[in-house]
């Protein structure tokens, strides 16, 4: 199937410049949240059809947040898209200067499966935020999700405004080779490299929103309990199918066993499972084969029951592993909590630095001083200190990754900033016209422009 017509007509509509009306774009975000709120059985259902996911956790872990996006939108919109006046250097004085946002134009977005409402809309809210069209591929692996998207916006957007096209490899590789004006893509790191690879044919810009092994460090100074409620909650949430779930846990060997064993208790105390609705299916059973494999039975403290007919693995806690276990050669995404003792601080920031930058960083400690020097030593996506998670539900902190983990950030204003362009204008006036520049070139010109220019 061809593309390349809905994308003709995105650009003529575009070109319109009837994206830009800031009324425009908020009327069309107000009508977003309408429709998703109008249909969220629906999309209950679907999600539930993939997931087995409850409508508590979807309204939680995903409408929720998407509707937080559109009313940070909503009420911030018009001050986003104000020029911003910024100072004019003396060597162009008389003269304003001020940056402009502008819409980039028309553009794709590719989301995820394991959170298929949020890593899809959230983005586009964002887009549309921003004054541009969008053509949506949601992810074929959930795919009564991608069909609930697709009837959600197609029957309530134009087609040359907000359309959603469904499909998998051949559908995505057919839309990367067609030029776009921006590129957003969210999911793994192999994947991520071949859209890149796409976009540069264009020169595209592209926001890569990929995962990694996230820590959580765990020293001897923190509230232990609370650490390990907040942790098993963060880690289990979706099955572990969470881009920024804590991966491993690196704790201090004087408190290895009080916490391991707490880690367990809330485990049991939350019951989780799909009767419980606190519980979801692993995705395929691709990935549930996956997971299975990197279960070592010799280190399993906690769990390790698997069902392949109901693609369950239940809440599984690792003990005694090292940088050398399979499990910590990739980035999980399930339900296995792998933990790692450290003797010394120093050692942490060790083993933490000789994997590749991760997504997120989750740092439990009531001493400042660690916890300066654990945020200074290393880098990573973003993070939280004593909570994991729950900094994705903050629109003022922008969300992204760096190195493996992604480039560039998206949620509220950060949202809008990447599907913009900041066009830089210097506004002179015609009346004053200094001859410093124009010739006949002298050395008290050339004194004078030294002076303005600060050397």
């Amino acid at each position: 199937m061809s593309y390349k017509a809905t994308i003709t007509s995105q650009i003529d509509f575009f070109n319109s410049n009837k994206t830009k009306d800031i009324a425009f774009r908020i009327e069309q975000l107000k009508k977003l949240k309408s429709i998703i709120k109008n249909n969220e059985s629906e999309l209950c259902e679907a999600i539930y059809r993939d997931f087995k996911k409850s409508e508590f956790e979807t309204y939680t872990s995903e409408l929720g947040l998407i509707y937080f996006s559109i009313d940070s939108a909503v009420k911030h919109l018009p001050k986003w898209s104000n020029r911003k006046r910024v100072n004019t250097n003396l060597i162009n004085w008389p003269a304003r200067s001020y940056i402009v946002p502008e819409p980039l134009g028309v553009c794709l977005i590719i989301g995820a499966w394991n959170y298929p409402f949020l890593l899809s809309l959230a983005p586009a809210v964002a887009a549309i935020a921003a004054g541009n069209t969008v053509i949506l591929k949601p992810s074929e692996t959930a795919s009564a999700s991608s069909a609930a998207i697709a009837k959600l916006i197609n029957e309530n957007f134009p087609s040359n405004y907000f359309n959603v096209v469904e499909g998998g490899i051949s559908e995505t590789t057919e839309l990367l080779s067609i030029k776009f004006d921006k590129i957003f893509f969210t999911g793994s790191s192999a994947v991520g490299k071949i859209v890149y690879q796409a976009a540069a044919k264009y020169l595209a810009p592209v926001t890569l929103e990929l995962g990694g092994k996230s820590p959580a460090i765990i020293t001897n100074n923190c509230d232990l309990k609370k650490t390990a409620k907040r942790l098993v909650w963060a880690k289990f949430l979706n099955a572990g199918q969470t881009c920024i779930a804590p991966d491993y846990v690196l704790v201090d060997e004087t408190v290895k066993e009080e916490f391991i064993g707490y880690l367990k208790d809330y485990i049991i105390k939350f019951d989780y499972s799909f009767e419980n609705n606190n519980y979801v299916q692993i995705i395929n059973n691709k990935n549930f084969q996956r997971l299975t494999a990197l279960i070592d039975k010799n280190k399993i403290y906690y769990g390790g029951e698997t069902n392949l007919e109901k693609r369950f693995i239940s809440p599984t806690l690792l003990k005694d592993v090292t940088l050398d276990d399979k499990i910590m050669k990739d980035e999980i995404f399930g339900p296995i909590l792998p933990l790692i003792s450290y003797s010394n601080l120093e050692e942490a920031i060790v083993k933490i630095k000789l994997l590749p930058k991760p997504l997120a960083c989750y740092i439990f400690t009531n001493n400042k001083n660690i916890r300066d020097k654990l945020l200074n030593q290393f880098s990573f996506g973003g993070g939280a200190i004593n909570e994991a998670l729950m900094h994705i539900s903050n629109t003022n902190l922008p969300f992204g990754g760096v190195g493996d983990s992604g480039t560039g950030s998206y949620n509220g204003k950060a949202g809008f900033a990447t599907f913009s362009h900041f066009k830089s204008i210097l506004h002179k006036p015609f009346w004053l016209e200094p001859n410093l520049k124009y010739s006949p070139i002298t050395n008290t010109k050339l004194s004078l422009i030294k002076r303005l220019m600060g050397s």
